[in-house]
């Protein structure tokens, strides 16, 4: 079996966060989650996995207004976000740089990340590239607050972040590294984010890379799975075949 690709090994870190979830929803325009859920599906096929966009993995007839439903009936475990820009409270940002009035640049919008980041009790936050640019002290704009005052009902929230970088938990108001990603230092990662995080138990250890098995259904049935939401993506994002 040939080494994993960063892709690979993400989704891989993500998919055992779903161990104890029995409906795990995955948005619009995120390849890298649906993966994630596809690959934790595989491995227990009593997984609920609901995919916006996808044919064959979206129950419902209206979208992302039934998600919506659904999540505020408490009827999903897990949802993920992402954004241009992270900060230590777990705040994102996906409306853009810079003054708010005077933005240097401009992105899609919060959509319903504010709602979901609220109601559903487990959030795990994702982003790739792991930069100052993206893990900053402070957001420019919060899209979906990762903390709120104590008298807001907030049934859900973040509770883990993964990037290609490390793999941290979120808890009482802050991040905690749990480790970092194979090849990459916790040094390393205190240089390349802006804020502040609990430094792991064991600073020598890293997050274990996909088993045989994880990357034989990576490489199999999931990506065949997924290239029929997100073709490109997994012509590019998987390594070789198991069979080859």
């Amino acid at each position: 079996m040939s080494a994993c690709t960063e892709a690979e090994l993400m989704a891989t870190t993500m998919a055992r966060l779903l161990a104890d979830s029995r409906h795990v929803a995955v948005g619009a325009l995120s390849p890298l989650p649906a993966t994630a859920a596809l690959l934790a599906r595989t491995l227990n096929p009593a997984l609920r996995v609901t995919i916006l966009g996808s044919r064959k993995h979206l129950a419902f007839t209206d979208g992302g207004r039934e998600l919506f439903d659904c999540a505020a009936q408490g009827r999903i475990d897990t949802f993920f976000l992402s954004g241009v820009q992270i900060d230590g409270q777990a705040n994102i940002n996906l409306v853009g740089m810079g003054d708010y009035e005077r933005p240097t640049r401009r992105f899609p919008g919060s959509f319903g990340s504010a709602y979901l980041y609220l109601l559903v009790p487990k959030v795990i936050l994702f982003k790739q590239e792991h930069t100052p640019r993206i893990f900053v002290p402070k957001v420019d704009f919060i899209s979906a607050a990762g903390v709120t005052p104590p008298n807001v009902h907030r049934p859900g929230g973040p509770r883990h972040l993964v990037t290609g970088r490390a793999l941290f938990d979120f808890a009482d108001g802050r991040f905690t590294l749990r480790a970092p990603m194979p090849g990459h230092t916790v040094e390393e990662i205190r240089r390349e984010t802006g804020f502040e995080f609990g430094a792991p138990i064991d600073e020598a250890a890293a997050v274990p890379p996909p088993t045989a098995t994880e990357l034989a259904a990576l490489r199999g049935p999931v990506r065949s799975e997924v290239a029929e939401i997100y073709p490109r993506y997994a012509a590019k994002a998987f390594g070789q075949s198991a069979r080859t």
